[in-house]
């Protein structure tokens, strides 16, 4: 049925659901298993919500929200493994999360996308409801919605 399946992580209850759903699908059909975080890229204008800090501290708190997100993944990597899942950890670092999320299934070669109805809000927010919907309307391949 399906041979890659990647699941989008923000960490958020829903999207923790949605990863243990990826799981046991993929040991259920012998899948392996894409974990994906988008890190969003520190607002640098005002208007986006950005307060004043240098270039090196820009560039050490998006080193921070990456390096979380690498643990994030590793994690869900670490549960499909344990469960007798083959998987793979992707990060990202992007404000574009539905682009994102189809190039990593394209690059990947993924016949799956697994995901959360929403997740997250404001700077913490990686995917939306509003990404999850660019997902279904701009992607060619199945994706599986949990709520």
């Amino acid at each position: 049925m399906y041979q890659r399946i990647l699941v989008a992580t923000d960490d958020s209850r829903l999207s923790r659901r949605a990863v243990r759903s990826a799981i046991a699908l993929a040991a259920s059909v012998g899948a392996e298993l894409v974990a994906l975080h988008v890190v969003p890229r520190y607002p640098t204008h005002f208007f986006e919500g950005a307060a004043t800090f240098d270039a090196d501290d820009v560039a050490r708190i998006e080193r921070q929200w990456a390096d979380h997100g690498r643990a994030l993944v590793d994690r869900v990597v670490d549960a499909a493994r344990a469960a007798g899942v083959a998987a793979r950890a992707t990060v990202t670092c992007s404000d574009r999360v539905a682009e994102s999320v189809l190039a990593a299934a394209r690059k990947h070669r993924c016949d799956l996308i697994v995901m959360a109805s929403h997740g997250r809000k404001g700077l913490q927010r990686v995917l939306l409801g509003s990404e999850t919907q660019n997902v279904l309307t701009q992607g060619t391949l199945p994706v599986l919605v949990l709520r």
